[in-house]
């Protein structure tokens, strides 16, 4: 009877040594997916970085259109100056100036309307990373969270396996004497 108590005890041990390689590879596991975690907020940082480098270019480029306007408009008042000198022309070269002074104003007052627009769109961009950057935060934190209890939890197990380990092992060398 004691031999097979000893086998018993030493199967025993066998398997809470197999429970304590578990955990350390679990443990290891739960590692990784951190790291991972922690790679897929970087891609979302250089995403939004990318995200706003756009927007400031198409900012540029708006600029650079209103800019292009402005001096399309002093051309045209470079072009009243001849056009006054011109006296059989000042009829119709005026009509023709008025005409494209309109579609300026048009052209002027839609690009506001658009850059309007890409302001609200830009806020509201801003606004959206934001939250995600807070979701992504309070996500993180809660991995951590979780991280740290899941690690308490394991070596809470592992040193309660280990006691146990020790408390078989006593009962075998009381048993091997």
């Amino acid at each position: 009877m004691s031999k097979q108590s000893f086998r018993d005890l030493k199967e025993t041990i066998e398997l809470k040594d197999g429970e304590i390689d578990e955990l350390t590879m679990e443990l290891e596991s739960k590692k990784d997916e951190i790291n991972k975690l922690k790679l897929y907020s970087t891609k979302l940082k250089y995403e939004k970085q990318n995200l706003e480098y756009k927007l400031d270019n198409e900012i540029n480029n708006e600029k650079a259109k209103i800019k292009e306007l402005d001096d399309l408009d002093k051309k045209i008042k470079e072009k009243q100056v001849i056009i006054d000198d011109k006296q059989d022309q000042v009829k119709y070269l005026r009509s023709l100036i008025d005409d494209y002074k309109n579609q300026i104003r048009q052209n002027t007052e839609n690009l506001e309307v658009q850059l309007r627009k890409i302001s609200k769109t830009y806020e509201g961009l801003l606004a959206q990373k934001d939250q995600i950057i807070e979701k992504q935060d309070e996500n993180i934190k809660l991995l951590l969270k979780e991280k740290e209890e899941i690690l308490k939890t394991n070596k809470t197990n592992i040193i309660s396996l280990k006691r146990q380990n020790d408390n078989y092992r006593q009962l075998l060398e009381k048993y091997e004497k």
